[in-house]
C-alpha cells in the first residue's frame, strides 16, 4: 500500500504519519491491500483540514475532515473512511450471485428419484386457519383534516391538491356539490371514487 502526502502550510510529523498509517491499517483489514492513498493536510486560517482518499478496485473513497487540531481531523476523516468502506465492501460482497441451475427438462419422476422419495412417501403439511373474524380489543382513529377540501373543486385542483399536501386519500366535493374521494394505488396511480 503507497500512501503519497502532500501539505499546505503544515509540516508532517512522525506523530501525524503514524496516525494515518494506523488507521489505513483497519481499513485495510477491511478491504484487502489492494489500494493506493492520498492524504492532504492544510491549515487555513487557524482550521486544520484532512483529506484522505483511497482508491480500492470499484471506485475511490473519500475522507474529509476539519477541525481546530490537525490530529483530530485526521482521526475524523479515518472515522468517515471506515465507515464508506464498509458500506463499500458489503454493497460488493451483496451484488454476488450464486449461480442459478436452469430446469432441464427432467421430469418429475426423475425429480422424485434424485431426491429419494418413494411413491409411498407421506408428508404431513400443517393448515393454518384464520378466524372468519378479526378479533380487535381497540380502535386507533386518527382523525386527519388535511384530507378533505373544505371548499368545491374541480378534478384536476384535487389531484393537485392531494399531491401537494402527499395525501393518499383526498376527500372533496366538485362544482356541483357530489362527494368524491381520490385514492393512490401502490403504484402511484389515483382512483377516483364517486360517493352516492
Amino acid at each position: 500500500m503507497n500512501v503519497e502526502y502532500t501539505a499546505r502550510k503544515y509540516k508532517i510529523t512522525p506523530d501525524v504519519r503514524s496516525e494515518v498509517e494506523t488507521g489505513l491499517n483497519k481499513i485495510r483489514k477491511i478491504l484487502g491491500d489492494r489500494f493506493e492513498t492520498k492524504v492532504i493536510l492544510a491549515v487555513e486560517k487557524r482550521r486544520h483540514k484532512a483529506e484522505i482518499t483511497i482508491d480500492p478496485p470499484h471506485g475511490p473513497i473519500v475522507g474529509i475532515a476539519q477541525t481546530a487540531d490537525m490530529l483530530s481531523a485526521i482521526n475524523e476523516a479515518l472515522d468517515h473512511l471506515q465507515k464508506q468502506a464498509l458500506k463499500h465492501k458489503t454493497k460488493w460482497l451483496s451484488k454476488k450471485r450464486k449461480a442459478v441451475k436452469k430446469f432441464d427438462g427432467q421430469s418429475q419422476e426423475d425429480m422424485e428419484a434424485a431426491l429419494g422419495l418413494a411413491e409411498d412417501a407421506t408428508f404431513s403439511v400443517l393448515v393454518h386457519k384464520f378466524p372468519s373474524v378479526a378479533r380487535t380489543t381497540e380502535v386507533h382513529l386518527v382523525h386527519a383534516r388535511d384530507s378533505v377540501a373544505l371548499r368545491p373543486m374541480t378534478l384536476e385542483e384535487a389531484i393537485k391538491e392531494a399531491h401537494f399536501r402527499d395525501k393518499d386519500v383526498f376527500v372533496f366535493r366538485d362544482p356541483k356539490g357530489k362527494l368524491m374521494i381520490l385514492h393512490r394505488t401502490r403504484d402511484g396511480k389515483m382512483e377516483l371514487i364517486e360517493a352516492p
